[in-house]
């Protein structure tokens, strides 16, 4: 009987981790089941991440939303990341590459990849924020678009619906330097810039890939 129960226990166990960590046949998985923020940590103003009608809306001050599931252990060194992304009009987020928790603050670690359509700001989606900016705009506010981010290496790729925007490959002297605003490996992070912007995630996916 006891070595029943121990059987059916490992069992349950792992329907839940499946449930918990999904993967597609091309690799990529679910890190947003659509529904709760399990596996995500808010920082500094939680209360700007909210799950509606299966989309992390982000809606309130400045705040950051980290990825700490286990995919990956939320260590990510080359990989790629996608999500579909809705902008409201005047809005400004990103999506943060090989960056940590932390409390407050605009994260010290790793790459912004800008989220911006109509922002004031001039530096607009897919630029890879302060070293490689992109000032054209792809895709319109309030519609919905794919994101996606590839890092491999020094090189970081940003494609909007499947057409490639920007390409920056980080050079020697920031790969060496000290500064922690560098490429190494560390989780992925939704930004909250503002309480003027209101901007929506959904499918939000990871896939790994080989170092």
């Amino acid at each position: 009987m006891k070595k029943t129960l121990i059987l059916s226990a490992v069992v349950l166990s792992g329907v839940f981790m499946n449930l918990t960590v999904r993967t597609n046949a091309d690799g990529w998985v679910s890190i947003f089941d659509g529904k709760t923020l399990n596996g995500w940590k808010a920082a500094e103003n939680p209360a700007t991440f909210s799950v509606q009608d299966g989309e992390i809306v982000v809606h309130g001050p400045r705040a950051h939303l980290f990825y700490d599931g286990p995919v990956g252990n939320h260590n990510f060194k080359n990989f790629e990341w996608k999500a579909k992304v809705k902008t409201m009009p005047g809005s400004n987020s990103g999506m943060f590459i090989h960056t940590a928790y932390q409390e407050k603050g605009w994260p010290a670690q790793g790459y912004e990849i800008q989220v911006n359509q109509t922002h004031t700001d001039w530096r607009k989606t897919g630029s890879v924020y302060a070293l490689q900016d992109v000032k054209e705009t792809f895709v319109k506010d309030d519609e919905w678009y794919t994101e996606q981010i590839s890092v491999q290496g020094k090189k970081v790729t940003i494609r909007i619906n499947d057409k490639i925007i920007n390409q920056y490959t980080e050079p020697d002297s920031i790969s060496n330097g000290s500064s922690p605003k560098k490429l190494s490996s560390g989780t992925v992070a939704l930004q909250g810039h503002d309480p003027k912007s209101e901007v929506h995630f959904k499918d939000i996916q990871i896939k790994v890939l080989p170092d």
